[in-house]
């Protein structure tokens, strides 16, 4: 009996399907098994929690930096409801970084369609803000849509105000 040594196109094209769908597959579940589920901070340090108050945090998420001046100082760690629907975002804070109690943090994010980010502005009280406070001022996520549609509607009443005329 003669034992064959070469595939064909076709068997030779279903292996290497085969291979790529198999190493695919084994990559999704080694990423999956060796995923950290807890947000950890890149840098080493020690952090504390401070609260932020927002209406809406449209693309913030859980992981998302915390920045001040430009440099990353924290992370969010934690996102929920309070029981009037406004999400609370809970912070983290490098320690060397005190901040005065009449700071406020606002949702911005990097560019026309960037990452979104909390960026921290400082006030200039000499109270400090202590682990788990609250930020007394908050500013919400502006969004690109609404602000598209204002642009637009303010476009269209301009337009039909001339023909008016």
């Amino acid at each position: 009996m003669l034992i064959k040594d070469t595939y064909s196109k076709e068997e030779t094209r279903n292996l290497k399907i085969g291979f790529g769908v198999a190493m695919g597959i084994l990559l999704i579940i080694s990423f999956w098994i060796l995923a950290d589920k807890r947000i950890s901070h890149q840098e080493a340090g020690t952090y504390y929690p401070l609260q932020a108050r927002f209406n809406r945090t449209d693309g913030l998420l859980v992981g998302d930096m915390v920045r001040l001046a430009g440099m990353n100082i924290g992370k969010i760690v934690d996102a929920k409801l309070d029981e009037n629907y406004k999400a609370i975002l809970t912070l983290e804070i490098k320690d060397n970084i005190q901040l005065p109690d009449d700071s406020s943090a606002s949702i911005v994010s990097s560019g026309l369609m960037g990452a979104k980010y909390i960026e921290i502005e400082p006030g200039g009280s000499e109270d400090m803000l202590a682990s788990g406070d609250e930020f007394a001022y908050t500013q919400d996520a502006m969004v690109i849509e609404e602000l598209i549609d204002r642009i637009i509607g303010i476009g269209k009443a301009n337009r039909n105000k001339s023909k008016k005329q």
